[in-house]
């Protein structure tokens, strides 16, 4: 180490060659705003040397093009990219995300542990330097089954892990407020470090309690206002843009050059179809100038003050001593990504080809007592006044609707011309054989079925449809490719993507992710689906801790009060 120093100290006053400059550049300084013409000194995965010219063994021409820090992604899940850590690594490091912080969140609720063991084996070899929150709530909420349970003692096991960061979003509100003897161990463990909050609409009082815990960020704000008293109050807010959850449009107006050490940004989480579309955190950058956020302000929060907000401290600025993580941009305002430089690396297809991969787990996991057949989606008793989620496009809440449905023969049926259609969630980890009936209003179907092994937070099969046979056939097919998305009609599959590691992840390379994507959007359409996401919508029917109506393999849930309705 002692020699490292010393190569660096040399590099970076000129005495000796470094390892690599990148010659020609317009930084951005974090600090001013300005354009600053310069080379960059690297030396190792360390920046050495900045507003001055250097002599590199090997050099980069800039050629005039503006060098940012590399962003970082302060909350996501790796799972819900559909890809493994390694195809993500390679979708996304390429649009200048060089730090992601991922919570394994989806598959520790399938595996424990050993979605623990997975990933940090797979961050150990990424090219991206990849980061873990320990999952906090496993499961989120008792109103489920899940497919393991993680305690204070199977968190600390791992708290020491050069990869882990602290705890991720601690989403049991309840269970911090009420004193929870459980959630009260797991936050004495990680006192002395990071975590991270959960908080869906939480103001007041209650917010007070909640970060009086040790909580520091947040990213379920959906409103200004609900943000802007997060951060009086010491919280950073993580501005989220994902594939499902839209919530940049609202909180950017409170981002500016004042504000930025108070934001970052998430996407929590983008599928390869939507970055192959629109990007990544280049998207949200991009979007939040275009929204009139200054410039300074936007790069700051992708990068310094997210750095900040997570112990980081090694990241987030392109200045000696700092990780070498840079972004060559063609524009400032539109996020054009050039090259990328991540740990003094340039970033090319034969850097991903040199990882060891290691092979996925989690195969065979879904889990079904008997074959499902159409009479166990019936739903008997009176159609009036039932209670039906209200899909809200863009967001993860729901609505909570009272509705008069149709009945026929001591059955309530979906209410299709109204766009009322039935759901289920079929427990799939071999516990039990529970099945939630319930109905759910937005997503436009009109025939058919569409089903998924993506369930949060749980990860149940979750289905919804027109008709009983469709929906148990959706179901069917999820456990005979191992989990995935699937869109069925009149028995026949008309298109699925395969999920079988954990059944939410492809083994697949993200391209042909994004495809098969394509096909099922198309499939989903010709079924009359409005939505632009019906699978991720899908996924977080069964989410309790988020307001207001939820369904779960127990039933439906009114999460105001963690009840059954």
């Amino acid at each position: 180490m002692q020699n490292a120093i010393q190569r660096r100290v040399a590099q970076g006053q000129g005495r000796e060659p470094a390892d690599l400059v990148v010659r020609n550049v317009r930084l951005l300084d974090l600090v001013t705003g300005e354009m600053v013409p310069t080379d960059i000194a690297i030396c190792g995965d360390r920046i050495v040397g900045t507003y001055g010219t250097y002599e590199g063994k090997q050099e980069i021409d800039g050629r005039g093009r503006i060098a940012v820090p590399g962003f970082i992604d302060t909350h996501l899940h790796v799972e819900s990219s559909l890809v493994t850590p390694f195809e993500f690594d390679r979708c996304v490091l390429p649009h200048g995300v060089t730090t992601a912080i991922c919570d394994p969140h989806e598959m520790a609720n399938v595996l424990g542990r050993s979605a623990f063991d997975y990933f940090l084996a797979a961050a150990e070899r990424t090219v991206m330097d990849l980061r873990v929150n320990l999952s906090s709530c496993v499961p989120a909420t008792p109103m489920e089954t899940s497919g393991a349970t993680l305690d204070a003692a199977d968190l600390v096991a791992y708290r020491d892990h050069p990869k882990v960061i602290g705890l991720a979003e601690f989403m049991n509100i309840p269970g911090v407020l009420n004193g929870d003897p459980g959630c009260l161990d797991k936050l004495a463990a990680f006192a002395d470090g990071h975590i991270d909050g959960h908080a869906p609409l939480m103001r007041g009082k209650a917010l007070n309690g909640y970060l009086a815990a040790g909580i520091s960020t947040d990213h379920e704000a959906t409103a200004a206002e609900e943000a802007l008293e997060k951060v009086r109050k010491g919280m950073t807010v993580l501005i989220r843009e994902g594939s499902v959850c839209k919530d940049l449009e609202a909180l950017v107006p409170l981002l500016n050059v004042a504000t930025s050490p108070f934001f970052a940004f998430c996407t929590d989480d983008r599928n390869p179809l939507e970055i192959a579309h629109e990007g990544h955190l280049d998207f949200l950058i991009r979007r939040a100038i275009e929204l009139g956020v200054e410039p300074l302000a936007a790069y700051r929060a992708a990068s310094l003050s997210a750095a900040n907000a997570f112990g980081l401290r090694d990241r987030g600025q392109i200045a000696p001593g700092k990780r070498a993580d840079v972004v060559l941009l063609d524009n400032l305002e539109a996020c054009l990504v050039s090259d990328v430089i991540s740990a003094g690396r340039l970033v090319t297809e034969a850097l991903f080809a040199e990882r060891e991969i290691i092979p996925p787990v989690g195969l065979g996991s879904v889990k079904l007592p008997g074959a499902v057949i159409a009479s166990d989606m019936e739903i008997r008793g009176s159609g009036t006044d039932r209670p039906v989620m209200g899909i809200i496009p863009g967001q993860i809440i729901t609505e909570y609707l009272r509705l008069t449905l149709p009945e026929e023969n001591g059955q309530v049926l979906p209410d299709v011309p109204n766009d009322v259609g039935k759901v289920c969630v079929v427990a799939r980890h071999g516990h039990n054989d529970n099945i939630g009936r319930g109905f759910v209003k937005g997503f436009g179907l009109k025939h058919g079925a569409l089903a998924s092994s993506v369930g949060h937070d749980s990860h149940n099969i979750c289905v919804v449809g027109t008709n009983d046979a469709d929906m148990a056939t959706a179901v069917n097919r999820l456990e005979a490719t191992g989990g995935g998305f699937v869109a069925v009609q009149d028995g026949k599959v008309l298109a699925e993507l395969k999920l079988p590691v954990a059944g939410l992840m492809s083994d697949a390379p993200f391209e042909q992710v994004r495809d098969e994507l394509i096909v099922l959007r198309k499939a989903a359409k010709d079924m009359g689906v409005s939505l632009e996401e019906p699978f991720l919508q899908l996924a977080f029917l069964p989410l309790p801790v988020i307001p207001h109506l939820k369904i779960t393999d127990l039933g439906m849930i009114d999460v105001r009060t963690m009840e059954l309705v």
